[in-house]
């Protein structure tokens, strides 16, 4: 009996989350590596302690619904991540409206916290293909992009080497039209020099002619 494909194994996913620029970002991902690249981070935000893994209920839910999906919040609040978040309310307000006096945040009531939410396999395998779905996409959109920039510097070589070429060519006619240029000024010089000549001697018969006559 021919044997059976093994299937490949399903890639577990956590949510991570950290915070760059004007926002939180949280993303459900194999790997930390994989959080790294979705983020585009150049470099390990979890050595350096600005990203960690997080087992917060809301979270894990909001990011396992879009797996590989970048989601944001405004820095430091503690609303819903999104796929489109709007900037943090005290940055908005101080450029649309004058500066006021801050308000002392109220007290949150203390909650206790949900138990993290857990995955039957069914859900896991669905989430972990969303987030291989959504991988192939990045990776699509990249070479989309490497191949406009990889375009861009072809076409860029091709008008450079073009003008070049052109500059080459007209440093060349211009080489030739100085050469000729020179060659005329010389021969004009000859003649010139031997239209001197030959004045030289003819004044010089002239004189000694003028002076015998006056003798």
């Amino acid at each position: 009996m021919p044997k059976r494909a093994k299937s490949k194994p399903t890639r577990k996913l956590k949510t991570y989350q950290t915070s760059l620029g004007f926002y939180d970002q949280a993303i459900a991902a194999p790997s930390m590596k994989a959080a790294l690249e979705a983020w585009g981070a150049s470099s390990n935000l979890f050595h350096q302690g600005a990203a960690k893994e997080t087992d917060d209920p809301d979270i894990v839910a909001a990011t396992l619904a879009k797996p590989g999906v970048v989601l944001r919040r405004p820095v430091g609040s503690d609303g819903a991540f999104r796929e489109s978040a709007e900037l943090p309310t005290d940055l908005a307000e101080e450029h649309s409206s004058p500066k006021r006096k801050p308000k002392r945040p109220a007290k949150k009531p203390r909650t206790t916290k949900k138990p993290p939410r857990k995955l039957d396999d069914q859900a896991a395998r669905k989430a972990a293909a969303a987030f291989e779905k959504e991988e192939r996409r990045r990776e699509a959109e990249r070479r989309k992009e490497e191949a406009a920039r990889a375009k861009e510097r072809v076409r860029r070589d091709k008008a450079v080497a073009a003008a070049e070429a052109a500059l080459d060519r007209a440093r060349r006619e211009h080489e030739a039209k100085t050469e000729e240029i020179e060659a005329a000024r010389a021969a004009l010089d000859d003649r010139a020099e031997a239209e001197q000549t030959r004045w030289d001697k003819q004044r010089m018969k002239l004189q000694e002619a003028l002076r015998r006559a006056r003798e």
